[in-house]
């Protein structure tokens, strides 16, 4: 009986992590996919009302960055020990560069001089694309995997840099920009939208051809990987992930050629990180270090993750909540001049 209660609880922390990486890839990515692409918005005009689109919400989307690491650490304590020095390197980069960049939108609001603009705005460009080449690398680096002695990391400091993990952390920049690009076809009206519209396409393409890249290279990572993605029987099984990211894609370029429904592009290139989340998911389950270390062998104990769950319980209703309320509040476009309407 503790056995089976004890498997429940890892599974469920499994899914509640996904769910607030995923929550986070979505809230922060449109954001930081901005700042990707500021430097195609040369107009201060344009640079102001880009922020001022994220302005009410941006620094509460990184609670779900809190969430996931804090909940990684409790959880799975031995996955979070094994993968955090093997991944220092990228994992501090991302922390700066969300912290130099929270500083540079602050600071730029408050700037008097057209060289400090200058300054903050080239930082925030530095911040958001360093910490989205990062979380990719990241992300690539552990669908790679992790040499593992015993119990500890027994790699090398730059074990994490691979052409795999560039080319994941280049995706992932692309992906961004198309959620970026996305949010200002959602929010804004006339000229920029046209060019965001634009953006979209371009960056939807890079990100197709990320996601293929990415798709085609990870069966060969590892024998696993090949068994689940193009052994039989199990090609029957996974076969729908690669249909619905085609049915998806064609319905993203269809909905970018036509106006009206603006919300849609948006709503679609959430659904193309969920099922590139789904299938990061095939490829390593039931593993948290893929070859290494399952979900079940870097779990807490069950008494620690019942405790973790029933705050779990009370505190992500409380956090989707609020975070949904500020989204309803600031809803519908934004008009430089009058604000949303």
């Amino acid at each position: 009986m503790t056995d089976a209660i004890s498997i429940d609880l890892t599974l469920t922390w499994a899914l509640l992590l996904a769910f607030a990486v995923y929550v986070y890839v979505v809230l922060d990515g449109f954001d930081l996919g901005l700042g990707i692409l500021y430097p195609l918005f040369p107009k201060k005009r344009d640079r102001d009302l880009m922020m001022n689109t994220v302005a009410p919400v941006w620094d509460g989307n990184e609670t779900w960055l809190v969430l996931g690491g804090g909940g990684l650490f409790a959880a799975f304590p031995l996955a979070y020990a094994i993968i955090l020095p093997a991944l220092y390197p990228p994992i501090i980069a991302m922390l700066l560069s969300l912290i130099f960049r929270g500083v540079a939108f602050e600071f730029r609001w408050r700037t008097e001089t057209r060289r400090g603009e200058i300054l903050w705005d080239a930082a925030f460009i530095a911040g958001s694309t360093l910490a989205a080449l990062s979380q990719g690398i990241i992300l690539g680096a552990l669908l790679q995997g992790i040499e593992v002695e015993g119990r500890a990391y027994a790699g090398s400091w730059w074990d994490w840099l691979t052409p795999f993990s560039l080319l994941t952390g280049v995706a992932v920049v692309a992906g961004y920009a198309l959620l970026g690009a996305c949010w200002l076809n959602l929010k804004t009206e006339g000229e920029i939208q046209e060019r965001a519209r634009h953006l979209a396409w371009v960056f939807g393409v890079a990100t197709v051809a990320g996601i293929v890249a990415v798709s085609v290279a990870t069966p060969f990572l590892e024998a696993a990987y090949f068994e689940r993605w193009l052994g039989w029987p199990g090609i029957l099984y996974v076969a729908p992930v690669p249909v619905a990211v085609a049915a998806i894609t064609f319905g993203l370029a269809r909905s970018l050629a036509t106006h009206g429904r603006d919300w849609v592009p948006f709503v679609l290139a959430l659904a193309l990180f969920l099922l590139c989340f789904i299938g990061l998911g095939i490829s390593m389950w039931p593993d948290v270090v893929p070859g290494e270390v399952t979900l079940y062998e870097a779990a807490s104990p069950a008494s620690s993750q019942t405790f973790m769950l029933v705050g779990a319980a009370v505190l992500i209703p409380i956090i989707l909540a609020y975070t949904a309320y500020a989204y309803w509040i600031f809803r519908g476009k934004l008009d430089p001049d009058e604000g949303y309407h």
